[in-house]
């Protein structure tokens, strides 16, 4: 009778398992597709799937909570797990790494504390967790406490030790490994080479037992980027086997070397070639101004395409070939918006404003839509000529694409408007912007301290330093050189001090350039001499920017005593200024020093120095019309000259 119940209890539990297996079976489509979902993104389709399923394992929860862990919906994660009515290890293993993977540092101690049991993967993850929201302490103690540790435990705390540059604790537990593998070895090689220490990485190198392939090119990496070459040479020689990783770390150490030739003999020497290192040469050639050579090899390369053509045009725009840029632009098959962009710019950056303008008006016939960087590009091109016309045309044109108010753009329309004196139209566009950054704030505060608001200038400064963004170097140059315009000395010291004592910024030449001229426009010519000393004290050399603006106050407020010493210096700096010469020989004869005077006047001559005529331009008709004081050989100057007596009465009259 008993061996009678034992069959039937035997038949019923084959049973049993033939259903289970037919039912994981029968999941096994599902449970992928709602993984497949999950990883795509497509939460809402893997949730109505999930819906559907007339039966569901603890395999189908577990896809669920971890792509619900991986698409962010962290809640979702927690609440199906609450629901679960069966829980394996893996479940808790992934509720463990998704919590913590969000910062939810409780929770997953919670689950690691309800386990009833935990594998090496639990451990590893709680492990992890505490890595990634960097509570190290936490971990080396869980660490320690590990019941049975595996390879894979080992190299993750090491891996984390160094990547949060705890060097001596990854040293420590390195010797502390009783069983490590090549990834063990490996990193603590890129951590000896990570830290500059070569001889150490040589000697983990020399005694790894078993070198893969992935080592050797580890130890080659760290002797490139710690610019061992002659090192890396010779090791990349010895290497037993080379993989595409290994040719490509070589070219690009040749590269960033400078040795373009040794580059491209290598690269012609590999077995495959591949694409992104022959553009890595090009743009190579191009950095070390070897433009034409790498247009040569560009000629007649197969590799040939859009990026490295790009490359050599802005390689000639920065060696100044603007004629060779645009040969190359227009000898291009095919141009993109980054092409018509970087053309704009380079014709800008080279003082060819109306060709880039030009440039601008071919771009749109040809139907390329001019995007972000080319209004920037185009606004900067106008703030450099300045013309005022072209920069409203290219606004008008920004907001009609309908990109005006992007940052980049309103910053270069500031910078625009700013550089053409137009100064109600700068702040209109600053203070139309909802999000201003560093550079909105520095492009008003400079405009107006530069057009000579200084007041204006310091009121934006105060609406500044109640934002969230900080003020930098830059607007501290601003801030002083409004209070210099504006004559106003207290406020001047005290954003002086606060610069450095609550912005912890270190003072530059252009800060005591600015509070010389301060303190100089306010007579204060004596307390301007002390802030030199000051500028020993922080090892800021004294250059001619700070001695011509103590020699311009020492003009205006007639001292000529700081006014020869300030006067000196300049002339050794620079011995053809021919303005110091003329100011000096005024301020004599100011005094009657005609000797003095007349000894100004015979060292220009004796060093062939001649004073500069005085300059102007307006922009008329599309163009820009040029004076110089003196010059009567303008075409039309009879014309002006009767123009400027008309304006002469009418401001007699009125």
């Amino acid at each position: 009778m008993w061996a009678r119940f034992r069959n039937v209890k035997l038949v019923a539990g084959l049973h049993l398992k033939h259903r289970m297996f037919t039912t994981l079976l029968e999941l096994k489509p599902f449970n992928s597709k709602i993984s497949t979902l999950m990883r795509s993104g497509l939460v809402d389709e893997a949730e109505q799937l999930f819906d559907e399923m007339p039966r569901k394992s603890t395999v189908t929860y577990n896809t669920m909570i971890r792509g619900y862990f991986e698409n962010g919906f962290n809640e979702k994660a927690v609440f199906l797990y609450s629901k679960m009515q069966y829980r394996d290890t893996f479940t808790c293993n992934t509720m463990i790494t998704g919590l913590m993977r969000s910062g939810d540092v409780e929770g997953a101690e919670e689950v690691f504390g309800s386990m009833g049991c935990r594998d090496v993967v639990t451990w590893n993850s709680l492990i992890s967790g505490y890595f990634i929201n960097e509570r190290v302490n936490d971990a080396m103690r869980l660490f320690n406490m590990m019941p049975l540790k595996d390879v894979v435990s080992w190299n993750l705390v090491l891996g984390e030790l160094v990547r949060l540059r705890q060097y001596g604790l990854a040293e420590e537990l390195f010797r502390e490994m009783s069983n490590r593998d090549t990834i063990s070895w490996t990193i603590m090689l890129k951590a000896y080479l990570d830290f500059g220490r070569i001889s150490e990485a040589t000697e983990i190198f020399n005694a790894i037992p078993v070198k893969d392939i992935q080592a050797w090119n580890v130890m080659l990496l760290g002797y490139v980027h710690s610019e061992f070459l002659i090192l890396a040479e010779s090791f990349f020689h010895k290497m037993p086997k080379k993989d595409l990783s290994s040719w490509s770390i070589m070219v690009e150490g040749y590269i960033s070397n400078g040795r373009i030739n040794d580059a491209l003999r290598l690269f012609n020497e590999m077995p495959e070639k591949l694409e992104k290192l022959w553009k890595l040469i090009i743009l190579g050639c191009t950095k070390n101004g070897l433009v034409k050579e790498g247009h040569a090899l560009l000629e007649k390369s197969p590799y040939s395409c859009i990026v490295s053509w790009t490359n050599i045009m802005i390689g000639y725009f920065r060696i100044g070939e603007v004629a060779n840029a645009l040969q190359v632009f227009d000898s291009m098959p095919a141009r993109d918006t980054t092409v018509w962009n970087a053309a704009i710019f380079g014709l800008g950056e080279n003082d060819h404003g109306e060709d880039g303008a030009k440039l601008l008006i071919r771009m749109k016939q040809n139907g390329i839509l001019p995007d972000e960087s080319t209004v920037t590009s185009f606004l900067t091109l106008c703030s450099n000529l300045p013309s005022l016309n072209l920069g409203k045309q290219i606004h008008a044109e920004s907001m009609k694409l309908g990109i005006n108010g992007m940052a980049p753009v309103t910053n270069a329309l500031i910078t625009m408007y700013c550089r053409c004196g137009t100064m109600n139209s700068a702040l209109l566009e600053f203070t139309s912007m909802t999000c201003r950054d560093i550079i909105s704030w520095n492009s008003i505060i400079c405009g107006l301290a530069h057009h000579g608001h200084g007041i204006k200038a310091i009121e934006i400064f105060e609406q500044m330093a109640l934002s969230d963004v900080k003020p930098n170097e830059i607007t501290f140059v601003g801030v002083l050189s409004a209070c210099s315009h504006a004559g106003l000395v207290q406020k001047g010291k005290q954003c002086f001090q606060a610069m450095r004592n609550e912005y912890n910024i270190k003072s530059t030449i252009e800060h005591y350039t600015c509070m010389v001229d301060l303190l100089g426009r306010c007579g204060l010519i004596h307390e301007a001499m002390d802030l030199l000393n000051q500028m020993n004290l922080d090892a800021v050399e004294v250059g001619e920017s700070i001695w011509g603006a103590l020699f311009g106050a020492s003009r205006l407020h007639n001292n000529l005593c700081i006014a020869e010493i300030a006067g000196k210096k300049l002339l050794e700096l620079d011995s053809s200024n021919s303005g110091v010469y003329m100011i000096l020989a005024e301020m004599y004869l100011g005094r009657g020093m005609k000797e003095e005077a007349y000894g100004m006047w015979s060292g220009m001559k004796k060093i062939g120095v001649k004073k500069q005529p005085g300059c102007s331009w307006i922009e008329s008709s599309g163009g820009w019309k040029v004076f110089l004081s003196g010059d009567r050989s303008h075409c039309d100057f009879v014309g002006i000259l009767c123009t400027l007596n008309l304006i002469y009465w009418e401001l007699v009259m009125s």
